[in-house]
């Protein structure tokens, strides 16, 4: 896990009061919440593209997919296009992170009234198949609380035999097969949570993908602070996220697409050239339509609303061409 002791630590007062400085200065600039997820997506992109660079110098896969995953001839590489997506409701049913926590409190790593609020959030999740400002904040204090002092490789390591034995069976096989297209025209596909970002990679290695962003958790000698590195990663820091890792990628955001379940995430759809809707909340799915966006919904069974083209994935075989072609040029050169 990359080290982020250098990064200014936004959960310390004197930090927050520069920060809200820097806002009052500049009425018109940016609001302290829109600083610290501007830290936050940047801690994110910083540690997914870092995550990245470790395995491309390692000759061991990209990640171990599912158990049933059929295995899928490489495609040539398209360096400029990717896919992002959203994990809760979108790529999982429910949060995630609950469905964590309900691995972590059998295995006595959480108590068990902290799991007793965790399960009535996922309700309420479940039920209007929207998030609540207040849920996410203490449930980001919860959180922090409980991790704090813990060892990353213990997370990590928990954090893969729970996705076995409770999360791949949430995983929506809809939304999966949408994920193996831009595979298959040699796109990274990467997934976009405020999940923390040690379980949402263990997530996308599982799934076979390239990578996450998530919400970062700051660790000094392989063990949690309990801080994060900005804030968690929501709204307007997976927007930015998503910018960061394309300029360290060389991607072409045009030529990106976008997933979610989630009116909070427009700022994340509206920061590609495709924006699609999966399993949408009532807000999104009028925008999807107002906007011609695809609209696929995973949870009746009912075949998808075909409202455009995601035009990444006719790009992509393009660009993939094109990088053959290249790479065959390069090597004759």
């Amino acid at each position: 896990m990359p080290d982020h002791r250098e990064q200014p630590d936004p959960q310390d007062s004197s930090v927050r009061r520069r920060l809200a400085r820097l806002s009052a200065r500049n009425p018109l600039g940016p609001s302290l919440g829109e600083l610290l997820q501007n830290l936050a997506g940047e801690a994110s992109a910083d540690a997914a593209h870092a995550q990245l660079e470790a395995e491309s110098t390692d000759d061991a896969a990209p990640g171990r997919p599912s158990e049933g995953t059929p295995a899928r001839t490489p495609a040539p590489r398209d360096l400029t296009a990717a896919a992002f997506f959203d994990v809760d409701n979108t790529m999982v049913q429910g949060a995630s992170i609950i469905h964590f926590a309900r691995g972590l409190a059998s295995r006595d790593y959480i108590e068990l009234s902290d799991m007793a609020q965790f399960g009535w959030q996922q309700l309420k999740f479940r039920v209007s198949g929207k998030e609540n400002s207040d849920d996410v904040a203490s449930g980001k204090e919860k959180a922090l609380s409980f991790i704090a002092g813990r060892e990353t490789a213990e997370f990590t390591r928990l954090g893969e035999e729970i996705y076995d034995e409770i999360l791949a069976d949430k995983v929506w096989s809809g939304t999966l097969e949408l994920a193996r297209r831009h595979i298959d025209a040699g796109q990274q596909v990467w997934l976009v949570t405020a999940t923390p970002q040690d379980l949402a990679q263990v997530i996308a290695k599982r799934l076979g993908l390239t990578g996450a962003l998530g919400t970062v958790v700051e660790s000094e000698d392989g063990v949690f602070t309990g801080r994060l590195v900005g804030d968690i990663l929501h709204g307007l820091g997976k927007a930015h996220a998503v910018r960061a890792l394309a300029v360290r990628e060389g991607l072409d955001l045009k030529r990106c697409t976008a997933y979610s379940d989630s009116h909070n995430d427009v700022p994340m759809l509206t920061a590609v050239g495709t924006a699609v809707a999966v399993n949408p909340d009532a807000d999104l799915r009028e925008l999807a339509r107002n906007r011609g966006w695809e609209i696929h919904d995973f949870r009746t069974g009912r075949k998808a609303a075909k409202i455009g083209v995601p035009t990444a994935l006719a790009l992509g075989a393009i660009g993939g061409a094109a990088a053959t072609v290249l790479g065959r040029r390069d090597q004759s050169a």
